[in-house]
């Protein structure tokens, strides 16, 4: 179950991916001074190389083949907003890698129009090359053209559409009265060995409202009296009140095996809860030694809380080795430069938390941009989501005042992408 902040660990991030079999790819080396890209499958990975456009200088055909443009799609992860908006409104996300690398040169998005091209977005890339567009997903055509940057002539992908791996696998809107058969609450007993001796899963603490699944932390109006937290160590914490948890799974009915797992999230700001979205493997097996045989808990998103020593944002992956449970993962430091503006928050907004699960890595986003990359852990087996909003004994806390319940998280939707 998602655990206590803890501090942050180191995990080398291995050299992006390009042309992989998960997702959609198109890498070519195409002139894009304005003349069309050479159309292709978007299941492609070639090169390609054409003539530059009359309109466009002459550049030797040495000087194009040395760059290339590579634009990987990926499903509808990105939908930051204000609203609960339903999953049909996600975006799609282009991965967009130039090489050679130079900072801060310009990629503009264009699509296609009969036999022109329209410009959408423009960007300029990072350091490593790399940048990214959210594009709506469908049929529509589209390439990324790097413009000409420090001696480098313009160069083009290839036509990409952006399908990414299709039609969710498993989808829920949260629209209706009531949850879906596919859920089922958790951990519905007070549990003092899981550190939760103050609060319980329970069905009061979830409700459907405005097209969104709310989770809540809620006083036990059954349960009056004070209730005495604990430390790990068996240090005392103090009195509190009895509190019911949202917390639900999709435990027997619907899991995956690699691939995307992505909800649209909103946090409350209090700390003394955290809300989290994760995934467990099915089934369990204690015994395991590995995570390929065993499965790893795997932690899209913790959020603790604003401000201060114990608040902040984890993705973590804990997973069984021959000596032991080990973690991965840590702290996303400082989480706001993820935010799509100034004014955003992650308690005033929805935004789309995603792993990306293959058979070597995990790859953590939010609205496609990259938090964390991990290598080790990875889970060979089936694993179903968990949604909750979580009051452990040890952050009871930090709440402040008992007279701040309730607290509210709430999910737009949560899809997942078999690959």
């Amino acid at each position: 179950m998602p655990a206590s902040p803890r501090p942050r660990l180191r995990v080398a991030l291995p050299a992006f991916a390009t042309c992989l079999a998960v997702g959609v790819v198109a890498c070519t080396s195409a002139p894009g001074a304005g003349s069309p890209a050479p159309e292709r499958s978007t299941s492609s990975s070639s090169t390609t190389t054409a003539s530059p456009s009359p309109s466009a200088p002459v550049t030797s055909q040495a000087a194009v083949k040395k760059q290339r443009v590579n634009v990987r799609v990926l499903p509808a992860i990105s939908q930051p907003g204000r609203t609960a908006a339903g999953a049909a409104a996600a975006r799609a996300v282009l991965l967009v890698t130039v090489t050679p690398a130079r900072k801060n040169r310009p990629a503009v998005l264009e699509r296609k129009k009969g036999k022109t091209f329209v410009k959408v977005g423009r960007v300029r890339v990072d350091k490593a090359g790399k940048a990214q567009f959210a594009v709506p997903v469908g049929r529509t055509k589209y390439r990324v053209t790097a413009k000409t940057f420090k001696g480098k002539p313009a160069v083009s992908s290839a036509l990409v559409r952006a399908r990414g791996l299709g039609a969710p696998s498993f989808l829920d809107d949260f629209n209706g009265t009531s949850l879906g058969s596919a859920w089922s609450g958790r951990v519905q007993a007070y549990d003092p060995d899981g550190m939760r001796n103050c609060s319980k899963g329970d069905p009061q603490a979830v409700a459907l409202e405005g097209g969104a699944l709310r989770l809540s932390v809620l006083a036990d109006g059954a349960r009056p009296e004070p209730c005495t937290a604990y430390r790990k160590d068996g240090s005392l914490i103090g009195d509190f009140r009895y509190r019911l948890n949202g917390h639900i799974s999709t435990a027997g009915q619907a899991s995956l095996r690699y691939g995307f797992a992505a909800a649209r999230m909103k946090f409350p700001k209090a700390k003394g809860q955290h809300a989290s979205f994760w995934l467990q493997p099915v089934p369990y097996k204690p015994d395991a030694t590995s995570a390929a045989e065993g499965g790893a808990e795997i932690d899209v998103v913790e959020y603790f809380g604003h401000g201060g020593k114990n608040g902040g944002m984890t993705s973590f992956i804990y997973h069984p080795t021959p000596a032991g449970r080990a973690m991965a993962g840590g702290w996303v430091t400082d989480n706001e430069r993820f935010l799509a503006s100034k004014s955003d928050s992650w308690w005033t907004a929805y935004h789309v938390f995603s792993v990306e699960w293959t058979p070597t890595e995990y790859v953590f986003r939010i609205d496609g941009k990259e938090t964390w990359r991990i290598t080790e852990g990875i889970s060979h087996q089936p694993q179903y989501p968990i949604l909750s909003l979580l009051s452990s004994d040890y952050e009871l806390q930090n709440l402040g005042s008992e007279a701040s319940l309730p607290q509210h998280m709430y999910v737009d939707w949560i899809a997942f992408w078999q690959s």
